[in-house]
């Protein structure tokens, strides 16, 4: 207790509170410990640490060197400093004004509205007929993943040489999931700088993962993550995001005519319509379903007809005077 600052273990106590009222509110799994070696972060208020230029200061460790300095000037409301794999990072809270955050975002562009209809061959394609192919890092690596964890295994538990194999697994996995996590970011801010209103499948990603000839491939993609920072950047420029209902058939349904199949084996990648003759790619298609059932589902909101199969995610800004300030956490 004495070789840390007396804040960590009070902000973790803080945070064991919000957890178990998460908890109790169902919006939660009951909370369980950190595990030591791997879990390794603590949480510092404002008043525990300083920012000067690109290093920072912690206390009982002094002045730290950073990879940069703060992107945000405003007010700091806490620090929060983990490890991943051999290196460790700093992710700063800053609070400022939504007007001041708006311009630093890229120009935005308006293309209309645009479909999403995921994969695993390709992680997005999009109904304008782009096809954004993931990174497959967990695929691609495996073969190291496999070498190291077979090197792991055979070490002795607690010795040097077990550390150092752990520690170059562990490296591994951390260029994987940043693999991952720069593709989704590159095509989530891509998405929301072009198109007004994004339409997406609202994907039962656990039942999918059941499938065990799929299930690795799946949650190499990371569906679940690429909609969560879909709905967060969406946000911050005003976008339309609309989440169809997982049940709509939107690989069985003819986007020409409207005819809808029986059947659609997941091996069929393209197949004719039976009433208007129509040939459509598989993936297209859906994207093009999603796109109308959007449209139609904005035309709803503003009063129109809409399809109902499908809601739009609260999402969009409130009038400047109701929103004075958003709080941006830089890591």
């Amino acid at each position: 207790m004495l070789e840390v600052t007396k804040n960590a273990p009070q902000m973790a106590i803080m945070q064991l509170g919000q957890a178990f009222e998460n908890f109790f509110k169902g919006l939660a799994r009951y909370p369980t410990f950190r595990r030591k070696g791997r879990d390794d972060r603590f949480t510092l208020s404002n008043d525990q640490f300083r920012v000067d230029g690109e290093r920072i200061h912690i206390p009982k460790l002094g002045w730290l060197r950073m990879r940069e300095s703060l992107r945000y000037t405003g007010r700091i409301i806490s620090a929060s400093v983990k490890r991943v794999a051999d290196r460790w990072y700093v992710s700063i809270a800053v609070d400022i004004a939504i007007d001041t955050f708006r311009p630093l975002l890229s120009p935005a562009e308006n293309q209309g509205a645009v479909g999403v209809d995921l994969g695993v061959a390709a992680l997005a394609t999009l109904s304008t007929g782009e096809r954004i192919i993931g990174p497959k890092a967990l695929g691609t690596l495996l073969d190291g993943v496999r070498r190291l964890a077979r090197d792991l295994s055979r070490k002795v538990r607690g010795s040097r040489n077990y550390a150092k194999a752990k520690r170059k697994l562990a490296k591994l996995y951390a260029r994987i999931a940043d693999l991952r996590r720069n593709s989704l970011h590159q095509l989530s801010a891509n998405l929301t700088r072009r198109f007004h209103t994004i339409g997406i499948e609202d994907l039962n990603v656990k039942g999918m993962l059941q499938n065990h000839c799929l299930a690795r491939a799946i949650a190499d993609m990371g569906f679940r993550e690429l909609r969560r920072q879909l709905e967060y950047k969406a946000a911050w420029r005003g976008v339309q995001l609309v989440v169809v209902d997982r049940w709509y058939p939107s690989s069985k349904t003819c986007s020409c005519c409207g005819h809808r199949l029986d059947a659609l084996e997941l091996a069929v990648r393209e197949w004719h319509c039976p009433s208007c003759g129509a040939l459509h790619d598989r993936d297209v298609n859906a994207a093009i379903n999603l796109r109308e059932m959007a449209v139609s589902s904005i035309a709803s909101a503003c009063g129109g007809e809409g399809a109902g199969l499908a809601h739009t995610c609260k999402v969009k800004p409130s009038p400047a005077k109701q929103e004075s300030s958003c709080k941006v956490n830089y890591g």
